[in-house]
């Protein structure tokens, strides 16, 4: 089955276009990495694969149904580029935040057994069931997004849905967090990742998409290396680090990365 479908989607701000005729699949238990410059209007295609915002044009479906029909959370979960900045004051435990992932199952609040043991559960998968005390704020950036992740699974959502959830991470936190991601790909959970560093993206989804405002590449993450792709997209806004996660997928290439994430919108102002 598929997970997300997308059929000519564009989408504008005004009269300014930031995405543009994009048509892909991704099935169910697929690593997607979305990559493209800054300002290219990947974080606006993910909210509009996710039903947080209707394309201008085109369709979105979502396992088979309109995605706006998602919007409520169901079967889909999101972690926001700056989701865990905010939770740092969250005056919450850790606990309380995974529960929130039930929340769409109890609409006035009352949890049962089944609800505490699916937050149990979640808490233990991601390996953060001796913090379910603490407070979201006390934690550092990698045990917060953690927490994120669980409160997905809790929800039992089909569909995880990340925006660079990595900018604040230290190297060993980010390699920590993508193998978490990568055991939860394996175990059946479709995975959609905003990421700017493209060698973690070659190494670790099983697919990618190239994206500036149109959709440049969209296949298997060896292709993409030897593609026009690269160029095509990032242009004059190319700057090539060598990245070695040779431990995933045997290569290492060069790829041009992008410094300017941590502020990277994809409102018209930035489409660089």
């Amino acid at each position: 089955m598929t997970a997300v479908s997308l059929s000519d989607v564009a989408f504008s701000y005004g009269d300014v276009p930031v995405v543009d005729g994009v048509s892909l699949d991704v099935p169910e238990g697929e690593f997607l990495g979305l990559v493209g410059p800054n300002g290219s209007g990947k974080s606006t295609l993910l909210t509009l694969m996710l039903g947080l915002q209707r394309p201008t044009h085109g369709e979105v479906r979502l396992f088979d149904r309109p995605a706006h029909d998602f919007s409520d959370g169901e079967r889909v979960a999101y972690v926001a580029q700056d989701v865990t900045d905010a939770a740092r004051d969250m005056p919450v435990t850790v606990r309380e935040v995974v529960r929130m992932g039930r929340y769409p199952r109890n609409l006035f609040g009352r949890f049962s057994a089944d609800d505490r043991e699916a937050v149990a559960s979640a808490l233990d998968r991601v390996d953060i069931a001796d913090l379910a005390d603490r407070r979201v704020g006390s934690l550092s950036g990698g045990q917060r997004q953690r927490v994120f992740v669980a409160r997905a699974l809790a929800a039992e959502a089909d569909l995880l849905a990340l925006d660079e959830p990595t900018v604040a991470l230290d190297a060993e936190s980010r390699e920590a967090f993508y193998d978490l991601l990568g055991e939860l790909n394996e175990q059946g959970m479709t995975v959609v990742l905003v990421e700017h560093d493209i060698g973690v993206v070659t190494a670790r989804a099983s697919r990618i998409a190239c994206l500036n405002k149109r959709l440049y590449f969209h296949g298997d993450p060896d292709d993409f290396a030897d593609s026009d792709a690269l160029a095509a997209a990032y242009g004059a806004n190319q700057r090539v680090l060598d990245h070695d996660h040779s431990h995933h997928h045997g290569n290492s290439h060069d790829y041009p990365h992008d410094h300017s994430h941590g502020d990277a919108r994809d409102e018209p102002e930035d489409e660089s």
